[in-house]
């Protein structure tokens, strides 16, 4: 028979009262947090080290060169008392706040109305108007400002058209606005296609039935509805313009913008106090136009329910035909700035001698030994398209999917979005002052290509940030909840479940960085050095030495080089999906 031993009577007490065999266990239990706990804790203390370094300690240096004390008995304000006080440069403000409000103002209703002809018309090739109106995201900002010069240029192939219209000289205002509306309009475009896709049926449906018609259901259906997509695409574009440094750079003449004093206070004349102080009014009005988004978007309510019915287009001959032609005319535009590049960069002696020729990418190029500086763009953007995803993505899966340094999170996440709200040339600029400080112990960094890689990375970190956070909104939690009672680590989990479902947006991620890095100007103005010299900033080196014909191939090969990549991801991400995405797809 089986017997079960008991404690022995004189023993028990003895036991309830020993702190070494029940207290002091317990309290070991209680204090000790599993390892891979730990191993999520110290990812989010690297992320929040790697923005801090490229974020934080740039805008604090860029802060204290503002404040910076002047001459003995001056306040911390005497640098910008002394802004305040040159004409030249609070015209240069106001210069920038209306051509940027202009821009928007022009670029708001043809995007809407592009995008509108997207999602509420039948009209046909829908998807090659809206890959075409995406091309301008491949290129550098200066692609457009160089074609409107040999458009409308003093060598112009229009110029008369130009003077007809009233003008007397592209350069200027009418140049950077022109400009800019080519450069802004994808994005804006992005974001109204995304508002006005989110419609429910019903509701035209109900107006329908009342014998409302078209015109009326517009502006009490549809603008309502798209109302937060129209401000948040008035706010990018507003800042985009603002904080933009290459089209003013190439056709602003003498027409003065901040993004442009910047650039002159800092290399032209070395004053790096009045530097600062117009970079941090650059940063402002993009600080507020983000902070204003931000206040709109809490506001807005959702556009589908449960019970919704997509809105399906229905066929209409005199709408479609009237999208039609105004999609045809504004793609045509685009065409017409992207051909006159590639024609330009052919053209053997402009204009006296159209002949198609290399010469400008065999003589302005390769024996200019810029073909090193497009070498440098592959390498960055390969190291951004890299690095970027795999930081955004750590971040973004322990914020969303661990537990624990609460403290820390809130800072964390304002880190995360804080980088749309800084301007490209502020975080270089403050860049400058941190890692080149001798006493920080980073100032190795400083010239490196791997500063480079950073300051892009953070510069473009929110949009991969939001992107990915999106996609694991929609993964249950059930996963790791899972996970955690049988005891399987989350990087496990993580591995074999959340890393196959992100797998798509991680690449989509991954091609943002890369396009971007291969484009962007003024993130990099600043940090690159003869050895690191990029084929973005290459591009305005040409057009100060009047190589416009160079500059232009550049261009078109920067365009040639993303769109390409392009491709190459779209058949990466077609090859992921068959291996990791069939459960998307129905049983047959």
């Amino acid at each position: 028979m089986n017997t079960v031993a008991m404690p022995s009577p004189a023993l028990a007490p003895a036991q309830a009262d020993s702190p070494a065999v029940h207290r002091t266990p317990h309290r070991a239990r209680r204090q000790r947090v599993p390892a891979s706990e730990r191993l999520a804790h110290l990812g989010l203390l690297g992320v929040a080290a790697v923005l801090a370094i490229g974020l934080l300690g740039p805008l604090a240096a860029l802060l204290s060169q503002a404040f910076a004390p002047g001459a003995a008995g001056q306040s911390r304000w005497v640098h910008f008392s002394a802004y305040l006080a040159s004409p030249a440069l609070r015209q240069s403000l106001l210069n920038s706040l209306w051509v940027s409000a202009l821009v928007t103002a022009i670029v708001l209703p043809l995007a809407f109305t592009f995008a509108y002809a997207l999602t509420r018309s039948c009209m046909p090739a829908k998807g090659l108007f809206r890959s075409i109106s995406l091309l301008p995201l491949l290129a550098p900002s200066l692609l457009s400002a160089i074609s409107l010069i040999y458009w409308f240029g003093n060598q112009g192939l229009a110029k008369d058209l130009w003077a007809a219209l009233g003008f007397e000289s592209l350069y200027g205002a009418p140049g950077i606005v022109l400009a800019e509306c080519f450069a802004v309009f994808p994005h804006a475009l992005m974001i109204l296609v995304s508002a006005l896709a989110m419609a429910d049926a019903r509701l035209y449906e109900a107006a329908d039935a009342m014998g409302t018609r078209r015109l009326r259901k517009f502006f009490t259906i549809t603008l309502p509805g798209a109302r937060y997509g129209l401000v948040s695409a008035g706010m990018v574009t507003f800042t985009l313009v603002i904080t933009d440094f290459g089209i003013p750079k190439v056709v602003g003449g003498n027409f003065n913008m901040l993004a442009t004093d910047v650039f002159k206070l800092v290399i032209g004349q070395q004053d790096f106090q009045r530097g600062a102080v117009v970079a941090l009014l650059l940063l402002a009005p993009a600080v507020l136009s983000f902070i204003v988004d931000g206040l709109v978007q809490r506001r807005q309510t959702a556009m589908l329910g449960a019970r919704a019915v997509p809105l399906v287009p229905q066929p209409a001959r005199g709408f479609d035909t009237a999208m039609t032609a105004f999609c045809l005319l504004i793609v045509g535009l685009m065409l017409a700035m992207f051909g006159m590049a590639v024609f330009a960069s052919f053209a053997k002696l402009w204009p006296y001698n159209l002949t198609p020729s290399l010469d400008h990418y065999l003589v302005g190029i390769i024996d200019a030994e810029l073909g090193d500086a497009l070498v440098n763009s592959l390498k960055l953007a390969a190291g951004t398209a890299l690095a970027g995803p795999l930081l955004v993505f750590t971040g973004a899966y322990l914020l969303e999917k661990t537990r624990g340094l609460a403290p820390l999170r809130p800072l964390l996440r304002l880190m995360a979005m804080l980088p749309m709200a800084v301007p490209g040339l502020v975080l270089g600029l403050g860049s400058i002052f941190f890692f080149n400080a001798p006493a920080n112990p980073l100032h190795g960094l400083y010239q490196t290509g791997a500063l480079l890689v950073l300051c892009t990375v953070v510069h473009f970190y929110t949009t991969g940030h939001l992107t990915l956070l999106t996609t694991l909104k929609a993964i249950d939690p059930e996963f790791e909840s899972v996970s955690a009672s049988l005891k399987v680590p989350f990087y496990k989990t993580c591995w074999r479940v959340t890393l196959p479902l992100c797998l798509p947006t991680l690449l989509d991620v991954s091609r943002y960085f890369f396009v971007n890095a291969m484009t962007t100007i003024s993130a990099v103005v600043f940090l690159y050095t003869p050895d690191t010299r990029l084929a973005s900033v290459a591009i305005l080196n040409l057009d100060e030495s009047g190589e416009i014909g160079a500059a232009a191939a550049m261009a078109v090969l920067i365009v040639a080089a993303s769109a390409l990549v392009t491709l190459l991801y779209l058949a990466l991400g077609r090859c992921i999906d068959r291996r990791t995405q069939a459960w998307r797809q129905s049983a047959r």
